[in-house]
């Protein structure tokens, strides 16, 4: 954690300090910018400009968000008492932002910490025997888009163009298939470890446990496992070859994630900045008006 000296302007700061603090966020993987004089929205969009450049475009989205300004979101619009597991954004993605921001708006009353777990030491506990074989074999992740059920592929997209679907698949490796009632089904193989570009670290990367059926609350699994055979949930996750990753598999995985977690609890204007690549991050439940705003910068292309 950095804390200001005084009502210290955080653009001053990064404008006077950038250098240590992108060292910094390279060494611990995520920073926390406590006490500074971050008034609004756009002074938090001015704190992103100056550290990492534009911020981007939401994208081949995952998640329900709203537009705050530009390219400030809301944070993920799930309900208070949902858990958001632990990922790293857009893992799915052929092609992902290395910096990520949250700037709070308003502490919630109670938890609702955004969690941290460095991916170096999720790789670390895996063991051996799995992390073998998430390397050797990659992760698949499966998506079905129906009208109803979750997110639309229109929504997703940002179209409601097939035919500018079908190219954005083509150009990022996602196999599309058109299916009856205006429904999609895409798939993508992605890899499981990959080398940080700019410290050499293998990160363990990806969605392979939180887009896992498994991962799901009990109640909702159920649910729509009543509706759908596994083949058609919105998303689930195998081995990139089409094997299936055993329930004791995920769940040793989520057990990492979670023996690797940090916390802290929000304090108004607080700024997290992560880099992406080295922290993944999820969401607690919470009670009481939580706002958080969030950006994406520095997009990453393997």
């Amino acid at each position: 954690m950095i804390e200001a000296e005084g009502r210290e302007s955080l653009v001053e700061r990064v404008r006077a300090r950038r250098a240590s603090l992108r060292a910094s966020l390279l060494e611990h993987g995520a920073l926390l910018l406590r006490g500074f004089s971050v008034p609004d929205v756009s002074a938090f969009d001015s704190v992103v400009r100056e550290l990492s450049g534009d911020p981007l475009t939401y994208t081949e989205r995952s998640s329900p968000r709203s537009a705050i300004q530009g390219q400030v979101y809301t944070s993920t619009d799930y309900p208070p008492n949902e858990e958001i597991f632990l990922h790293n954004e857009n893992s799915y993605q052929q092609a992902w932002p290395m910096a990520l921001y949250f700037y709070c708006v308003q502490p919630p009353l109670t938890l609702g910490a955004t969690s941290l777990a460095g991916t170096r030491e999720v790789l670390a506990r895996l063991d051996p025997s799995v992390r073998e074989e998430f390397t050797r074999r990659g992760w698949r992740v499966v998506r079905n888009f129906r009208p109803g059920i979750g997110l639309t592929w229109q929504h997703v997209f940002n179209t409601d163009d097939r035919a500018a679907v079908e190219a954005y698949c083509a150009d990022n490796d996602i196999e599309a298939e058109w299916l009856p009632n205006d429904a999609l089904r895409t798939t993508a193989v992605r890899k499981a470890v990959h080398r940080h570009p700019v410290t050499g670290d293998e990160v363990w990367f990806n969605h392979a446990a939180f887009f896992h059926l498994t991962t799901l609350d009990a109640e909702i699994r159920e649910g729509l496992l009543e509706m759908f055979d596994e083949s058609e949930l919105p998303t689930n996750t195998y081995f990139g070859d089409g094997g299936v990753i055993s329930d004791e598999v995920i769940e040793h995985v989520r057990d990492c994630y979670r023996a690797a977690t940090v916390r802290f609890d929000y304090r108004e204007h607080d700024v997290l900045v992560i880099d992406n690549m080295l922290t993944s991050h999820g969401r607690e439940p919470f009670t009481g008006p939580r706002r958080i705003a969030v950006a994406m910068a520095e997009p990453f292309h393997p």
